[in-house]
């Protein structure tokens, strides 16, 4: 019986369509698929965020220890620049902490629009401490009495400010915390007028 011989023609070409289909395949595959032109071979494109992110800690990185310092010193100055701006013209947005809101700025234009006793404290007590000095024992009993009745009468008119202050207070901010107003107003009577800060925003009789 003569042996069947099968053709070389079809081994080899079968072998080679089997080689090439997979790569064929796959570069149908490939081509179908869409890809950020900008984006580098086989990698994807970074999200926005993260693309910020990545400039940012680059940027950070290259300051140095120095250069951070400087750039915070002055960062420092500019916000103490704008409070001290602030505190001339009453500008709300940089004022301190202590001297913002509607409660503080009234209670700062309560005193603002009287006299008080308590301004006067400093120069009376310069006056009084050199009346002291003086050996001469009819002045100095007069210096005594003196500052005891400068110190009744800071006390009495504090205690009628407080009380009133109080109560305009309840009655133009009943729902706004008012803790440490009374207090901060008293503060303010202390000071000379020219040097308080922030600087008066109203006339001496004219109400808030």
């Amino acid at each position: 019986m003569p042996p069947h011989h099968v053709p070389l023609d079809f081994v080899f070409r079968s072998r080679a369509k089997e080689e090439k289909a997979p790569a064929a395949k796959a570069s149908v595959t490939n081509s179908n698929e869409t890809r950020d032109p900008q984006a580098p071979k086989g990698r994807p494109t970074p999200k926005r965020s993260e693309a910020q992110t990545q400039r940012r800690s680059v940027a950070n990185t290259k300051l140095t220890r120095k250069e951070a310092a400087k750039r915070q010193r002055d960062e420092r100055r500019a916000q103490m620049e704008r409070q001290r701006q602030a505190l001339a013209s009453g500008d709300e947005r940089y004022l301190p902490v202590r001297d913002k809101g509607p409660v503080r700025r009234f209670a700062r234009d309560f005193v603002d629009s009287r006299f008080s006793i308590a301004e006067f404290f400093l120069p009376l007590a310069v006056i009084i401490l050199v009346l002291s000095m003086v050996r001469v024992p009819a002045i100095q009993n007069a210096a005594l009495l003196l500052w005891l009745f400068v110190i009744v009468l800071i006390v009495v008119d504090s205690i009628g400010l407080a009380i009133r202050l109080k109560k305009q207070l309840n009655t133009r901010f009943a729902d706004q915390p008012k803790r440490g107003a009374v207090a901060y107003a008293l503060m303010r009577t202390l000071q000379m007028r020219r040097l308080r800060l922030p600087k008066p925003q109203v006339k001496r009789g004219e109400r808030p």
